[in-house]
């Protein structure tokens, strides 16, 4: 899971420049409104980019948020087994992994 040191720098900076944080949400709040995907496939959608640039933080992020939307541990790995042929074996094995930390007690690739 993303570490509680990881937490602490995110709502240290989002205090200290409010307004650049502010500007970023309001970014993707209406990147989220622009079209007709649900919230689902958008964060199925941005864990997959996640994982394509190999943040472990983003990959936990997004994999919580996913769950939040609806998502099902079979639908979160699917999204990342199929970007396999785009970034490769290891990098999907890895994000594969972090998504699991958030899943937690639920059923891993592994099983």
């Amino acid at each position: 899971m993303e570490s509680k040191k990881e937490h602490n720098i995110y709502q240290r900076l989002k205090q200290q420049y409010p307004d650049y944080f502010g500007a970023v949400q309001a970014l993707g709040a209406a990147a989220h409104h622009a079209g007709p995907l649900d919230e689902k496939v958008v964060q199925l959608i941005q864990l997959g980019a996640a994982a394509a640039i190999r943040s472990e933080g983003a990959v936990h992020s997004h994999t919580r948020r996913a769950l939040e939307a609806g998502a099902t541990t079979e639908q979160i790995h699917h999204t990342l087994i199929s970007l396999t042929s785009t970034i490769g074996f290891p990098t999907v094995v890895a994000a594969l992994s972090w998504a699991d930390d958030v899943i937690g007690g639920g059923k891993s690739v592994a099983e």
